[in-house]
């Protein structure tokens, strides 16, 4: 049968892909759609596979809130290249994601991949990445997501660099207004800029504290002056250093960043907010997402790339 335009811009619609692919597809099922949307996500898988083996550790994080603030998902979707990023077809796809993680009761990534695309049902999460690679001609991986809820306060949300950095940050309170939200806000902003490992110290364990206790003491030693102190010095040493770390990782800890004395601590900050507006208002926890953190990034000169690509 012939092949329309109509029918190609048609298949284009649903699946996303180009339009010579769209055509190839039709050609090769005899017009039947259905069957063109198979060969379609068949030919996106394999070029997935291909492509699989590219380091993907540019990419974006998205935050997606509830409408009553009470529920959050903070999401990392990978790409090969900061350019592709930047694409709005790609965005589009990591707020789907993101739309869908929020909901999910899927326990990790695994499970996540494998449960239905929820645009479309007939795709798992993995098929609708696998027809995002085929498209955008890019290896992209989903690389994490993490949900945070709160009944008795507020998630608050915040973006850096269009997405280099995302944090969530669990507040509880019994108050909610505008004071009370710029006061979390501006706490997310903290955790952006200064990175903490925990919340507060009730968080680290004793094992940590212990062997940064054995690292410290072991550095003492091998400085010929200072191990000549007495013991006792020396412990204080160590508990005066392990102090200064935790002042570091822990946020609430952190010398707040806005503090017009330089040193008002994150949780001075917050009890001051609590004070004002007449609140209990504890900062729970967080989640602070930074794209590609942690992975391989490609690093090729581009001249030697394309004189590689020419040699074949």
């Amino acid at each position: 049968m012939a092949i329309t335009a109509a029918d190609v811009k048609k298949l284009r619609e649903m699946t996303g892909a180009g339009m010579m692919d769209c055509k190839k597809a039709l050609t090769a099922t005899e017009g039947d759609m259905d069957k063109a949307v198979d060969f379609l996500r068949e030919k996106g898988l394999a070029t997935a596979q291909k492509k699989a083996s590219r380091i993907a550790a540019e990419g974006i994080v998205m935050n997606v809130v509830s409408e009553d603030g009470k529920k959050a998902v903070s999401v990392e979707v990978n790409a090969e290249t900061d350019f592709v990023a930047k694409n709005e077809k790609f965005q589009t796809f990591v707020k789907e994601v993101a739309d869908q993680a929020l909901n999910t009761t899927a326990a990790d990534i695994d499970a996540f991949m494998a449960e239905a695309w929820a645009l479309e049902p007939s795709k798992t999460v993995a098929d609708a990445l696998a027809s995002q690679i085929a498209v955008i001609g890019e290896n992209m991986k989903i690389r994490r997501f993490q949900q945070v809820e709160e009944a008795e306060g507020f998630v608050t949300s915040y973006i850096h660099a269009g997405g280099k950095i995302g944090v969530l940050v669990d507040v509880v309170s019994n108050v909610v207004n505008d004071a009370v939200k710029e006061m979390a806000k501006n706490v997310a902003m903290q955790i952006a800029a200064l990175k903490p490992q925990y919340t507060s110290r009730k968080e680290v364990s004793a094992d940590y504290i212990e062997r940064e206790k054995e690292i410290l003491m072991a550095q003492i030693m091998n400085d010929p002056k200072e191990s000549q102190k007495p013991e006792k010095v020396i412990k204080g040493m160590i508990e005066g250093r392990i102090n200064k770390e935790l002042k570091e990782i822990c946020l609430l800890d952190q010398v707040y960043v806005k503090a017009e004395d330089g040193k008002q601590t994150v949780q001075k900050y917050v009890e001051s907010v609590a004070k004002a507006e007449g609140a209990n208002i504890e900062v729970k926890g967080f989640v602070r997402f930074e794209t590609g953190e942690g992975l391989e990034k490609k690093n090729e000169d581009f001249a030697a790339e394309v004189a590689a690509q020419m040699a074949k």
